[in-house]
């Protein structure tokens, strides 16, 4: 057109064949390197997968991989406890740097801006998204090779945020073995095809409680129903973790880095492997 200025986004035409499909992604602090965006995600709460996310964390940094967290549930972080770290390494005008924790894993989460931690974020949703989309243009983070996103959970203003502003390679959804899991799961997978991110896979949560004395497997919260839904979408099963208090309390007392984390090894294969659609 001759009219052209050359900014779509200002344009009212609609048939112009020169107009370009405007992108919604985020820039990326320009003093920052991430090669690639593996975001974990649930359809309900209560399911560990901020437990998830710091395993596979831990994991891929055992790899050797240089790795970073970016905790996207504001109104529920806890990332930093699981890592045992407390303040970012500091600020200058090209941005903020990430905690690090004590093998190298970069943090960032809301809890490490606060002055006090256990102070409630009573923020809007649009408020709330933007302090997550400021978690990738404004904090610099050197050279990982895989960031993980622990999302907050259901498909809401922070996920929809995440998919659309981050460049996102896959995701992994973390489920329990309940009847409610089949539905909520669903959610969560229809969400990442209509944002045309690939689901990874799925890791069951709690999936077993390992008798002490005789190592007999107790499946507290009854027969898995994860393995009709996968079937259906076609999403293989990466892993089935049990309930294990030695996790729990390692999370509790910030030292994820110990545990573990063997249990993962084929999600990692599926993150190394998962092609960007």
């Amino acid at each position: 057109m001759s009219t052209c200025s050359g900014n779509c986004s200002s344009c009212s035409s609609s048939d112009c064949g020169d107009r370009k499909k405007e992108s919604l992604l985020a820039q990326l602090n320009p003093k920052s390197n991430v090669k690639k965006v593996i975001a974990v995600v649930s359809g309900k709460g209560g399911v560990g997968k901020s437990t998830v996310t710091s395993m596979l964390a831990v994991a891929m940094s055992k790899k050797g991989k240089r790795v970073g967290v970016l905790d996207a549930d504001i109104t529920g972080p806890s990332a930093p406890t699981a890592f045992g770290v407390t303040e970012c390494q500091g600020a200058n005008d090209d941005g903020l740097y990430p905690a690090l924790t004590k093998t190298g894993i970069q943090v960032m989460s809301i809890n490490l801006l606060l002055d006090d931690a256990s102070s409630p974020v009573v923020w809007r949703g649009p408020v709330i998204a933007g302090t997550v989309k400021q978690f990738w243009t404004d904090v610099i983070w050197e050279d990982v090779d895989y960031l993980f996103v622990d999302m907050p959970p259901g498909t809401g203003d922070v996920p929809l945020t995440v998919f659309q502003s981050l460049p996102v390679d896959g995701i992994v959804i973390v489920t329990s073995p309940q009847d409610l899991v089949s539905m909520i799961v669903t959610k969560a997978v229809k969400m990442a095809n209509m944002m045309h991110i690939p689901v990874l896979g799925f890791v069951e949560n709690y999936s077993y409680l390992e008798c002490p004395d005789c190592g007999k497997k107790i499946y507290v919260f009854g027969e898995s129903k994860l393995d009709a839904v996968a079937a259906e979408f076609g999403v293989p099963v990466l892993a089935r973790l049990p309930i294990d208090p030695k996790v729990a309390e390692s999370y509790d007392n910030g030292q994820m880095e110990s545990v573990n984390t063997d249990a993962m090894a084929a999600v990692l294969e599926a993150i190394e492997n998962g092609e960007k659609k």
